[in-house]
């Protein structure tokens, strides 16, 4: 009898050349292939007769008996069609198939046999027929069907294995597993609010659902089965959330930072403008934090502009007074360079020093081994930098806090490697992005949420349209103006060079036409990811300065870089961007007082009406939150977030969660009282998390870095 730990080259229908490929893959066991679930459902419960299918123009089920069958080798070399004509009492239509010519041993004249597929005229004999109907001969093994007169599953090509294989071998796996041959991996006492189900019950019930299932219900994971498994696998993972949260708490850093009414007084002097509310309570937040005993983890939200690298600063600044470094990671040596002018020009207040560092890949031998001295030494105060920080050979002094800017850009991993440079840092990560609250808490379940959700006085808010290529003159024309005013603006596209798969628009070649043909007097500049460091920061600096007043450019520009006097963005082929990136990208302008524009065209051809909602939403409103939440629903988690955050795309019901609050909320509640609150309660967790199979184990083990 099968276990769930039974390697899958001793499952019938697998054998041990295919299970070495599926092995690579990291589907090694019976459980693993448990968790291939499908991706859609067919209902193929309903019968319809021949007579009925060029009405019913859908997929259909019939049950048939074959007339007559017949193998056609055509005049191309290795090209067959296979012919077999099937009838009822209705009437008789021709089923084809090509290039599967072992059919002709299975439909012979006389057999009866249920096959599914949609009527089509022919492209061959302009007549109708059904083109590779699924099938099961009703002659074979004494069973439920399989392939027909159900609910059926539809896979995800597995290596080597079809949709109909893995049905094939699901079924049989299913059906060979005793009921305890599945262990469950929540407690008995922990499941969703309306009550659990056995978690080989409702795996059973996922692949081959029970027949008064609805088609809609399943599309939209909200059977009660997948709940189940839904809530499961968000309990493991908040488990490993709480665990973490857990051991965090029981760390002692040994001193708390001082906030002394001397040094807020002294840090204000610093501030050019006031704060806002906002920053002003996210500061008091983040204050308490360092005042703990306990190491800060927390994460920083706030939309484009809204301040948090002045509240960044502030609090490197208080870990400076006590004695401690602070590093600031940014993923770009523009941002880089840019956060640490910024910086310096803030801190360059008569009476008050601080010594900072710039740190990126780019610096020259002699130049790098000056800034290491510095950090090693504690020289440097503060040191900016990208992942070039994390390399080995870069040593703190005294590293007390660590601040990751725009966190989605960087693994889990890169960000431990960063805070393994001192002794238990604070770590505060930002990001531009906003998070709707249930993914938050779903991904950042081990992390404390700031908000920033007010932006400085005096930001004006940026028009947003839509426009299609019969606009261009337009909006040529109103790039033109804003220049005459003295303004500059931005062209993004999304890719460097033409390929022969893509219809987009080069950013070379973008760049060529606007210098020859649409802007001959002006100044356009080009900066894209595969320039050398050194070539994209002269062309940045020069548009800083106001010396290029059109800059063309990749989505290198998303992040961070801030000239208040461009007021033009015009992004090409907006719909092939997602709407957090799009906002981001509209972020660059509008950084000042004046009037700004963002025109987001769109290709010809048509782009979908997921892609005009998109671009809807964009014009409709600049309330990042709420652009995140619509994201969220269009193109999922793992599309917003990238697969960096916590093994994020392995999730396979984490849309559902999103979707069902109080499941989530359930299962963040269960695992932070079996945690925090039960005797023995992280000893219970681990031997949880420990009896999980491997590929949960790796992905919880991201989780647990934070």
């Amino acid at each position: 009898m099968l276990q769930a730990d039974t390697p899958l080259r001793y499952v019938k229908g697998i054998g041990p050349r295919r299970a070495e490929k599926l092995e690579a893959s990291g589907v090694e066991t019976v459980e693993d292939l448990l968790y291939v679930l499908p991706f859609r459902w067919e209902d193929r419960r309903a019968f319809a007769t021949v007579a009925e299918l060029g009405l019913l123009q859908r997929e259909s089920t019939l049950e048939v008996e074959v007339a007559s069958s017949r193998l056609i080798r055509t005049r191309k070399r290795g090209f067959t069609i296979f012919e077999a004509v099937l009838r009822d009492g209705s009437g008789e239509i021709t089923a084809v198939w090509y290039n599967q010519p072992y059919l002709a041993r299975v439909f012979v004249a006389g057999r009866r046999a249920v096959v599914f597929g949609r009527a089509a005229i022919s492209r061959y004999k302009k007549r109708l027929v059904l083109e590779n109907p699924d099938y099961e001969l009703l002659e074979e093994e004494d069973r439920e069907g399989i392939h027909t007169g159900r609910i059926v599953p539809v896979y995800r090509k597995l290596g080597e294995l079809s949709s109909r294989m893995l049905r094939v071998i699901q079924h049989r796996v299913l059906e060979g597993l005793g009921e305890r041959a599945l262990a469950e991996t929540v407690p008995p006492d922990v499941g969703p609010p309306e009550g659990r189900i056995a978690r080989l019950e409702a795996l059973r019930q996922t692949h081959f659902p029970p027949p008064q299932t609805r088609l809609d219900d399943l599309a939209e994971r909200r059977t009660a089965a997948q709940r189940q498994l839904a809530f499961e696998e968000i309990f493991l993972l908040q488990l490993a959330l709480a665990l973490r949260r857990h051991g965090l708490r029981q760390q002692r850093r040994g001193t708390a930072y001082e906030l002394t009414d001397a040094l807020c007084t002294k840090l204000g002097r610093l501030l050019p403008f006031k704060l806002t509310a906002a920053q002003r309570r996210v500061l008091k937040e983040i204050g308490r934090d360092l005042e703990s005993t306990h190491p800060m983890n927390r994460l920083l939200q706030g939309d484009v502009g809204s301040g948090k690298t002045i509240v960044a600063l502030l609090t490197m600044l208080v870990a400076v007074e006590n004695g401690f470094q602070a590093a600031l990671m940014v993923p770009t040596e523009i941002l880089a360079e840019q956060h640490y002018r910024t910086l310096s020009s803030i801190l360059a207040v008569e009476g008050i020093s601080y010594r900072m560092a710039v740190l990126t890949g780019s610096l020259r031998a002699a130049a790098r081994r000056r800034v290491l001295t510095s950090v090693r030494t504690g020289q440097a105060d503060i040191v900016v930098g990208t992942h070039a920080l994390f390399e080995a050979g870069v040593e703190f002094r005294k590293l007390g806090l660590v601040v990751v800017d725009e966190q989605h850009r960087f693994g889990v991993l890169q960000r431990a490697a960063l805070a393994a440079k001192g002794a238990r840092p604070d770590v505060l990560v930002m990001t531009a992005t906003p998070i709707p609250r249930s993914l938050a808490l779903t991904v950042y379940g081990d992390l404390d949420v700031s908000v920033i959700d007010e932006l400085p006085p005096g930001r004006t808010p940026i028009k947003t349209v839509v426009r299609g290529e019969s606009d261009r003159p337009r909006v040529q024309d109103g790039i033109r103006r804003a220049i005459a005013a003295g303004r500059q603006a931005y062209v993004v596209v999304p890719l460097v060079e033409e390929t022969e798969k893509s219809d987009l628009k080069a950013a070379t070649a973008m760049a060529e036409q606007l210098r020859s043909e649409v802007f001959p007097d002006l100044e356009v500049g080009m900066v894209h990811g595969r320039m050398r460091p050194e070539d994209k920061d002269r062309v940045m600096q020069r548009f800083v300065a106001g010396e290029v007043q059109v800059l063309v450019a990749t989505t290198v520009i998303e992040v961070g870089v801030d000239v208040p006097n461009a007021t033009v963005m015009v992004v090409e082929h907006a719909e092939r961007f997602g709407l957090s990136q799009l906002h981001q990208l509209r972020g660059r302008v509008g950084r000042g007082s004046a009037k700004s524009y963002c025109v987001l065209m769109a290709g010809d051809g048509g782009h979908g009406r997921e892609a005009a909602e998109r671009l809807a939403v964009m014009e409709q409103t600049g309330d990042g939150f709420r652009i995140a939440e619509k994201d969220l629903e269009l193109r999922g988690p793992g599309a917003v977030f990238g697969t960096q955050q916590h093994g994020l795309s392995d999730l396979q019901f984490l849309a559902v969660v999103l979707r069902a609050p109080e499941l989530l909320e359930s299962a963040r509640n269960a695992a932070q009282r079996l945690v925090g609150r039960e005797p023995d309660g992280a000893a219970r967790a681990e031997r949880i998390l420990d009896g999980l199979r491997p590929a949960w184990r790796r992905r919880l083990g991201l989780a647990q870095v934070g």
